[in-house]
């Protein structure tokens, strides 16, 4: 398999740990969204929404959308739950992920760490996409309570989904300090086994 990423993506980073917790090789092809490289047509072929992760299967096939990506990675292993209800709540968090965390906690980060400058309509934005991140932790919080896991108390898909971003929303300017529960439950998704940094490239 070959994966088309940016080391700095969230999305990307879910499917790096994925990889490398099932200990599946495959080849990283770096491309630099910051400088258009998504954009071209060799990887519009690819995937005509230009965006990474792409995931270029064993059959020349591509497969596109980081949480699909997990799916089809975690199919018939223990990070994919067989029974319905789990999967179900698995999905749902990992929608809650997509919409209510990554459009706020993601893209304030991808602003105040990528970026030189805001432009005055990101500016104007900021402020209300930094509450609605907060808003996010605040129930990630309060779900996280008397669980150690986000899902049926063991660690699996709905936990790589939202660690990606959650354990680096400190780049954007997130206070994670007031979080505990959110901040024990990074600890412990960081000691599951054969757990890589967002950093780490494959050998």
């Amino acid at each position: 398999m070959t994966l088309y990423d940016f080391m700095g993506s969230g999305n990307g980073y879910k499917v790096r740990l994925l990889l490398a917790q099932l200990g599946l090789s495959y080849e990283l092809v770096e491309c630099d969204i910051l400088k258009g490289e998504t954009r071209t047509p060799e990887f519009l072929q690819k995937n005509p929404n230009g965006r990474i992760p792409t995931l270029q299967l064993e059959d020349g096939s591509h497969l596109a959308e980081s949480g699909a990506i997990l799916w089809y990675l975690a199919e018939g292993t223990p990070f994919a739950p067989a029974d319905r209800k789990t999967r179900a709540e698995t999905l749902q968090w990992m929608f809650f992920e997509q919409y209510s965390h990554e459009p706020y906690i993601a893209v304030v980060r991808y602003w105040r760490h990528f970026l030189g400058k805001l432009s005055p309509l990101q500016e104007l934005d900021l402020p209300e996409r930094r509450r609605k991140g907060y808003d996010a932790l605040e129930v990630m919080e309060r779900h996280l309570e008397a669980r150690p896991f986000f899902v049926a108390s063991r660690y699996g898909l709905a936990d790589i989904a939202l660690y990606a971003y959650t354990h680096v929303a400190h780049e954007g300017g997130f206070d994670l300090a007031r979080y505990p529960n959110v901040n024990g439950w990074l600890a412990r998704v960081a000691e599951q086994p054969r757990y890589v940094s967002m950093d780490r490239k494959p050998y």
